[in-house]
Order: C-alpha cells, then structure tokens, then sequence
C-alpha cells in the first residue's frame, strides 16, 4: 500500500507534483466520503493557482461517492468553518497551504458542526482510506451546488462587537494578496451600513496567486517591515495583516512595531470578559502569566490547553469556554463554532481601543513591562527529547514547579520556562517570561541556549 506524506497530524499539506496532486486530491475526497459516510460537505478554496483544479478533484471524489458538494467558492478556512455549521452540512473541507511556500497546497477538513477530526482516529482513517483507493463508486452521482455564504458569515463576524461603541479609527489592512481580500470588503461594506466610523487603508488587497509582495506570511521577520513603513506612512492607529487563509490575523501598532500574539490574547480575554462576565478563557501553555492575571482580575476562569487547534478547541468544549488563544495568533470562539477566526480579532481590537480611549500600543506596553518575554526561539537540535532532559535535570534543583502538561514548563518564581519539540523536524521552541525584569529574560534565555548546546 503507498504512502500519503501529505497527511499531517490536524490537516493535509504537502509539495504540488510529489506530494499531492489532482489523483491524490481525487482519492481524498473519496476517502472522506468513504470514512466520515457523510451526506453533504461544504468545499471552499483559497487563492493559490492550484486550489481550483484540486478543488475539483476533491469534488469529483466526494461526488463520485454520492456525497452533496456545497461550493462556497474562493474563501478563507474561516468561512468554511462558519458554513458548514450554517449550512448544516456534515464536513467541510478547505483547500488551501496557508502560509506555506508557493509549491505546496494542502487541506483542511472539519466534521458536523465544524468539529475538528481527531488525529488519530478521524484523520488516520481518512489518511488509510485514501492509501488504499479502494472506492465502490455510488449509484447515484452526487450533486454540486454553488452556494453564497458571505453575507451570512459577514453579519456573524460583525455580532462580535458592538458598532455604536467604535470610535472614528483610521486601520491599514495588509491581505497579503491571499484569500483575505474580498472577504474583508464584505465585512467593511456591513460596518459602513452600521454607521461604524472607520476608514480602511487597503495594502497588497488583490487576490493573486504568484504572490508578487512574498508569500502571505507575517510572522516572517522579512515580511514585517513593508506593513510597519505603511502604518507609518498612512498615520493609522493600527494596522492589521493576514496569513494566506486568512485564519490568524497579526496586529502592527500606531508606530510600526509588531505586536506578539501572547500579548493580543490577554487584550482579546479581557474583550470576551468584559461581555462575558465569569467565563471561562483558554489558553495554550507556552507563556501563561499574563493572560492568568487578566482572567482572574476580571472574575474569570484560566485553564490550559494543549499547543495546537484541536486540543484547543476540545477544552475549549468541554469547558464552554468563550474564548481561547495561542500566541501562535489562533483565536477561538465559542459563538462561532469553536473555531479559529482571522477577522473577529481586528473587530474586538478596534472596539477595545475605541471604549478605553487608548492606543494599541499603549495597551500592550503595559503587559509587557509587567511580563516581558523572550518571544519562541527556535533551534535545530539533533536529539530534541535528549535536550529536554538535559534542562530538566540542570535546573529541576531550582525550580517551584516542573510540568510536562506540553513539552517542559518550569517556574522559578520570577521567571518561567516552556520548552517544546517540534512535531515535524528537529526543533525545540523556547519561551521565557518573567515577571517584571526584561534584564533577566536575555540573562535565563542565555544560560538555557547554553544548556540545549551542550
């Protein structure tokens, strides 16, 4: 039986021609069908030149199978996620890389009520199902349906905030020339029939596969300056960049300076609290403090998650959680299926900065001083697991508290560790943060690179 190495732990990515092509794409989309048995599936794409015929391929497959394609045309993850609850459609599936280089596509594919698939079970039977190409063709054809749900998913976004509370604000958007564009138009045109009192600065807006300003990627340090001299040039509050599927959104303040995301969650916690009063607020385990002392100053709930979408959104269930983040810049929502949004963000943001009557940045410097951080330092290591231990073991003897909840965390007191191995190459992440003293954060990272270098 071949090997699939385009299925990946949460999703399906992998290299156009050796990885994954119009067959393969084919016998995903009858493998969905064969292993999920469902009656109806939403099919979206982003703008990447390859999206459409893959699309095609998975449509035909599920088609094949007897299964109902609903089409919602080019669009982010997002609005798959939204129009599979909406539609009432039994999965979802978006074909789009996101991010990743130009040579490379991918999918991402959800259940009934846009449910993440368990990796294991759910994405493992696919991924055997498609192996195997062993298919029993439907009597039936099933049929394909385009269908409009951007109007729908624009007025969900928008119910985040309230419109009467925003403040005349000037906002650079950057879509990247991904898939961000025309739906972000969407959402602009329902805030202008609000009477909301922004003005929009639209950057590298078009949709446009040869991605001539670089790959829609804006944690890419070389990606980041043409958003900053754009923010400054157009005297914005705040500017705002997409991914290429537009599910993370990453924020520039009024000077220019990118924003990390661990800091964007304890301002979106303090959002959903302050409409949500005692809820519960998930967050992922790689840096905490500030995020924990948000919550808990607002009368809520912090409670930790495992790194990644469906651990986050399975906590986030279990625990009727309002919201949830990563510093990774996934945001989740409980009213909206659960799931990530790209576009939610920048709306909370905006309403936050009108009601308090304070920059962007001047929101952030606050929690910085208080916990300064070392932002995720990566390093290519060639026994990750051996690292670990290593660093465990030189400093446990100092440590308060040591957990292995994900990877290694240990807390001194006034500073704090998390040490991750990568779950697709020889690298470890490491956060530092500490309480107060941005001195010491450069002294702790020092002392454990040193440790992981030996």
């Amino acid at each position: 039986m071949r090997q699939l190495t385009c299925f990946k732990s949460y999703d399906i990515r992998g290299k156009l021609g050796e990885e994954l092509n119009v067959a393969i794409a084919y016998d995903i989309g009858a493998a969905i069908a064969q292993s999920m048995s469902p009656n109806s599936v939403v099919l979206g794409g982003d703008c990447r030149e390859t999206s459409v015929e893959l699309k095609a391929a998975v449509a035909r497959g599920l088609q094949d199978m007897g299964v109902d394609v609903l089409d919602i045309g080019m669009c982010g993850t997002e609005e798959v996620y939204f129009a599979t609850d909406h539609l009432n459609a039994d999965a979802g599936v978006e074909i789009t890389a996101s991010h990743n280089p130009i040579d490379y596509n991918g999918m991402k594919i959800v259940g009934r009520g846009s449910r993440p698939l368990s990796p294991d079970v759910e994405m493992a039977a696919i991924r055997t199902s498609a192996e195997r190409a062993e298919f029993e063709k439907a009597a039936i054809k099933g049929t394909l349906t385009n269908v409009n749900t951007r109007e729908a998913y624009a007025a969900k976004i928008s119910s985040f905030i309230d419109p009467a509370k925003l403040k005349p604000l000037k906002i650079l958007v950057n879509a990247g020339n991904g898939s961000a564009g025309p739906t972000f138009d969407q959402i602009a045109k329902l805030l202008s029939a609000q009477r909301a009192p922004i003005k929009f600065v639209r950057m590298d807006h078009e949709p446009d596969s040869s991605f001539p300003n670089g790959i829609p990627n804006p944690l890419l340090a070389e990606n980041q300056p043409r958003t900053a001299a754009a923010v400054i040039e157009h005297g914005v509050d705040f500017g705002v960049a997409w991914d290429g599927d537009f599910d993370r959104c990453f924020f520039f303040d009024h000077t220019g300076a990118f924003v990390d995301g661990y800091y964007i969650v304890g301002l979106l916690a303090q959002q959903a609290l302050l409409a949500h009063k005692g809820a519960t607020i998930v967050h992922d385990p790689r840096m905490i403090w500030n995020t924990e002392e948000i919550v808990a100053n607002l009368g809520g709930k912090a409670v930790q998650a495992r790194t990644g979408h469906a651990y986050q959104k399975a906590v986030m269930r279990e625990h009727s959680a309002v919201y949830g983040g990563e510093m990774s810049a996934h945001h989740y929502f409980r009213d909206f299926s659960y799931c990530d949004s790209g576009m939610i963000p920048w709306l909370m943001v905006a309403e936050l900065v009108s009601t308090t009557g304070s920059s962007l940045a001047d929101l952030i410097a606050s929690r910085k001083a208080k916990f300064p951080t070392s932002g995720e330092q990566n390093f290519t290591i060639d026994d990750p697991a051996g690292a670990l231990k290593a660093v465990e073991a030189a400093l446990t003897g100092e440590a308060q508290q040591v957990g292995h909840f994900d990877g290694l965390s240990m807390d001194f007191g006034d500073w704090r560790l998390n040490l991750r191995m990568s779950g697709t190459e020889p690298l470890v992440r490491l956060n530092i943060e500490t309480r107060g003293d941005e001195a010491a954060v450069e002294r702790h990272l020092k002392r454990v690179v040193g440790l992981l270098n030996n």
